[in-house]
């Protein structure tokens, strides 16, 4: 009985939280800025070029790379960068393994620094 549910994913949820993890990685790198913190919608819709990625590997596009830049770099607050690690950790924990290990990989493919890894697990309150 519970193996019937297991087996039918969306696709768009997962690849989803696999780019909300994303951006909560670049928003630790971020620059403090006053701004308002952003809608998880902004936050997933701004990772969009990351999904192919996400859902099947290989290149990683420049628009990804953009992307993440593009987050971290507006994460100017403290709450903005908490405000989308929440939002990249209810997308982690829904998304299948596969996608948050190549999610968890990508800042790093892109050159962005972060001092913590995407985990369903994350303490949002932790980041600064």
């Amino acid at each position: 009985m519970a193996a019937t549910g297991t087996a039918s994913r969306a696709p768009g949820p997962a690849a989803l939280l696999v780019l909300a993890a994303l951006l909560v990685l670049v928003l630790v790198l971020a620059p403090p800025r006053a701004a308002a913190v952003p809608s998880c919608s902004t936050v997933y819709g701004t990772l969009m070029p990351c999904l192919g990625y996400v859902q099947s590997g290989g290149a990683v596009p420049s628009a990804c790379c953009a992307a993440i830049k593009q987050v971290v770099s507006g994460a100017r607050t403290t709450p903005d960068r908490r405000g989308i690690c929440a939002c990249l950790k209810d997308l982690a924990a829904a998304a299948p393994a596969p996608y948050i290990g190549r999610a968890e990989g990508l800042p790093d493919r892109c050159g962005v620094q972060l001092g913590y890894k995407l985990s369903p697990n994350m303490d949002c309150n932790s980041i600064n």
